[in-house]
């Protein structure tokens, strides 16, 4: 390397320029190396370093700082969107020149059997780009899923389901995805309100205990109709996003608190035919139906009980959740449907499963172990799933054994004390903004009301019939305002269903202290040093530079 004297102009700057070795130069140099025979590292350890590499550096000697062009320039190609922006299924190039250009996001990493596809071809430009390490971010890795704990990181709200500040998505947030994409899971929230409601007036209508209020079946008619209608639209628009966008239903899927919501389908199908109409209904309902709805609820149930036993990155530590008890309601609504249609056997079965994992899941909640994640503020209106197994399980020990007797009663206690609990914290509850997911919480109390008419049966008096006329007024107040709400957002003001930002988070977190790769020069090491003690430095790499070309000459004259 040529090494021009310093002019006065440059001590008068503070700067020493290095310039670039001429490409002739360069090929001179290699040729040269590769004629010399190999010096031994502990005699010449400086001919080690590549004085061939092409670079271009400034050292400010008032500052102290090192500037390298090729490294900048590669720290502005990696460089992370950050604040309301998204990686779009691309690397940060990428997203930048599409959000010039005016291209929307590309959607397709979600489609089904085409996300794969999709992502091997991306492969080569996130190399280039040098991001490699988000190519697995994606949702096309069967193997590789997000962690159960990514979502509670990554994610906030009553049902984790807004996107932190700090966090990355895969798809623009500020353009408005596809129908389908923005369906939640959640939405059967709605069909649990609707069919447990139907299943609360019919025993208002039919229940002794409630007798004196002379309530109409026609209530029980229009519920049950409504419900079964809501139900059918909900479930063919989630089928088409299971045709269209696999890839996103797989993300709820290991979703810690969506998971529940899969139970969801096959309980209200059997809310449905609990409160079947009597004008509709037989005398005993077929074991066919039994079948048909309780048949996919127990082998998911196997699939997720398994997860808790087994333990891995989904045990019931890291994952519960107070929606969890969705998984668990379902033993009980299958055993009163058991009963109902015969097979006692089946359903005390049931009640015994559903009451073992009730119990599992309630301890974990309640002690919270230190092994697990941390429920963030935003998920404690989900605590009023809290009532809702205790209350199926007091229910169904009534249906199957035939009497309300001290078990049954207990589990009822229960359920009474948890929600007197929560009602005293009011605070629990507000503060969130509405969404589909709400719907979810109505099921509960609509439970212990009908769990309150059965012990207002046996144990007749008026706290116990005032005590049940309130909670069902107070249940049915709600699920009018929600339905009331819901018919709002959807219809008018077109804001139910925004962007599912939580089925977009990456499966690592980007941070934005985190540097993207190791940098030749130590920045820091740079700024700390004083003015005085760069002039040396530079000083010895000049001095240094003359020893090996003397050197050199003296191996030549050899």
């Amino acid at each position: 390397m040529d090494r021009r004297p310093t002019s006065p102009s440059s001590i008068e700057t503070h700067f020493v320029d290095i310039h670039e070795v001429l490409p002739k130069e360069k090929e001179g140099a290699m040729e040269d190396k590769a004629e010399k025979p190999p010096k031994r590292p502990n005699k010449f350890r400086d001919m080690k370093r590549p004085s061939g590499r092409s670079f271009s550096r400034q050292v400010s000697l008032e500052t102290g700082f090192s500037v390298l062009n090729r490294e900048s320039k590669a720290k502005d190609e990696r460089r992370v969107l950050r604040s309301q922006k998204s990686f779009g299924g691309f690397g940060a190039n990428n997203a930048n020149q599409a959000g010039r250009d005016g291209r929307k996001g590309d959607f397709s990493i979600f489609m089904t059997k085409s996300s794969l596809t999709k992502q091997n071809s991306l492969l080569p430009s996130r190399k280039e780009s040098g991001l490699d390490s988000q190519k697995n971010d994606g949702p096309g890795h069967d193997d590789d899923s997000v962690p159960a704990g990514r979502y509670f990181a990554a994610l906030k709200g009553p049902e984790l389901d807004e996107v932190k500040e700090s966090e990355d998505i895969l798809l623009p947030k500020d353009e408005l995805w596809p129908f389908l994409l923005r369906f939640p899971i959640g939405s059967f929230g709605i069909c649990l309100g609707l069919s447990s409601q139907a299943v609360l007036w019919r025993a208002l209508a039919t229940s002794p205990a409630t007798k004196f209020l002379h309530v109409t079946p026609f209530i029980n008619l229009a519920l049950w109709f409504l419900a079964l209608a809501v139900l059918l639209s909900v479930s063919f628009i989630y089928i088409l996003k299971c045709l269209y966008y696999f890839e996103a239903v797989k993300r709820e899927y290991f979703h810690p608190v969506r998971v529940n919501f899969f139970f969801a389908p096959w309980v209200v199908c059997m809310f449905l035919a609990l409160s079947l109409p009597s004008i509709l209904a037989p005398e005993t309902l077929h074991p066919a139906i039994w079948c048909i709805f309780m048949g996919p609820y127990f082998f998911l149930e196997l699939k997720i009980y398994g997860q808790w036993l087994s333990g891995g990155k989904r045990r019931l530590c890291k994952v519960a959740n107070p929606s969890s008890h969705l998984s668990v309601v379902g033993n009980f609504v299958g055993a009163i449907l058991a009963a109902k249609v015969g097979w006692e056997e089946a359903a005390k079965f049931l009640w015994a499963v559903g009451f073992a994992h009730y119990l599992v899941v309630f301890v974990t909640l309640y002690q919270r172990l230190p092994t697990s994640e941390a429920l963030p503020k935003e998920l404690h209106p989900v605590y009023s799933m809290f009532i809702a197994a205790p209350s199926a399980a007091s229910i169904a020990w009534d249906i199957v054994y035939g009497d309300f007797d001290g078990l049954s009663r207990t589990c009822y206690f229960i359920a009474l004390f948890l929600f007197v609990s929560l009602l005293v914290r009011i605070n629990f509850f507000r503060g969130f903004r509405f969404s589909v997911a709400w719907w979810s919480y109505t099921f509960p109390l609509t439970t212990i009301s009908v769990a309150t008419i059965k012990y207002a049966e046996h144990v007749p008096s008026v706290l116990s019939k005032g005590l049940a006329v309130s909670l069902s007024f107070m249940s049915s107040t709600m699920v009018s305002v929600l339905l009331v709400s819901t018919f709002l957002h959807a219809f008018v003001w077109r804001t139910l269903f925004p962007n599912d930002l939580a089925i977009a988070i990456t499966k690592r977190k980007h941070s934005r202290d985190k540097k993207p790769f190791k940098k030749a020069y130590d920045i820091r090491r740079w700024t700390k040093q004083s003015p005085l003690s760069l002039v040396s430095a530079v000083t010895k790499n000049h001095s240094a530079d003359k020893d090996l070309d003397d050197q050199k000459k003296e191996l030549a004259g050899h």
